[in-house]
């Protein structure tokens, strides 16, 4: 199922893909924002999978908003203005919508996203392996043996099944740029874990093979929205 959210400025255009995706059995459209900078800031705490983004918005437009959010997101531009195809496909935009579009126009933007999506699952999966720089060597880590990810003042410790932590000198912004959002997530300033290891949380405790880690209040929220999926 692909995550969606819509952006546009024009309460009538949110409502035509409002009605649009809940005819996709692929599609989960979780919200429609008229405002790109509350956008902006729902996105910070819940990534999605595919943008719905309008161009021509007031405060930001729908390509700067795009270049700003730090997260690998598929993009459908919609707009008015055929002039901003060209920017919008050197972003790697998905398609490019122009207003007003039909539902079978809209159905082959979607099915190019489902189909991109598809193919970059695949290719995730094949790609199991991560590499950091530790003890002045580059080491190969199996990301499904990763118990959870601890970071120190400038380096980590990862914390793996069955074998040794490896102490690498690298940030956590850094470890969480290798690793799959819908995976990994960030639970306290000092700890990353990968949400299928989790076996327990109890109050601000979040429990792993054996190990006890603090739960944040500014991550809290984001943890759980993550963990309930």
């Amino acid at each position: 199922m692909i995550r969606a959210i819509a952006i546009d400025d024009e309460p009538l255009a949110l409502k035509v893909i409002e009605n649009f995706c809940a005819g996709i059995g692929f599609i989960n459209l979780e919200k429609s924002f008229s405002k790109a900078n509350e956008a902006a800031v729902y996105l910070k705490q819940y990534p999605a999978d595919l943008l719905f983004l309008d161009i021509n918005m007031p405060v930001i437009n729908g390509i700067d908003l795009y270049k700003n959010i730090k997260q690998d997101a598929m993009v459908i531009f919609t707009t008015v203005h055929l002039e901003y195809a060209i920017e919008g496909f050197n972003l790697n935009a998905i398609d490019y919508l122009i207003k007003p579009y039909t539902e079978e126009r809209f159905l082959q933007a979607v099915n190019k996203a489902n189909e991109f999506y598809s193919f970059r699952n695949t290719l995730s999966d094949q790609n199991r392996n991560i590499f950091v720089r530790a003890d002045y060597s580059l080491i190969k880590i199996i990301v499904s043996n990763i118990l959870f990810i601890e970071g120190f003042d400038d380096y980590l410790k990862i914390h793996l099944l069955d074998q040794k932590p490896v102490v690498a000198r690298m940030t956590m912004k850094g470890i969480l740029e290798k690793l799959s959002s819908k995976e990994f997530i960030r639970i306290h300033r000092s700890f990353i874990v990968p949400l299928s290891r989790v076996e327990q949380v109890r109050g601000k405790l979040v429990f792993i093979a054996g190990h006890q880690l603090s739960l944040s209040n500014s991550y809290e929220n984001a943890f759980f929205e993550a963990f309930g999926k």
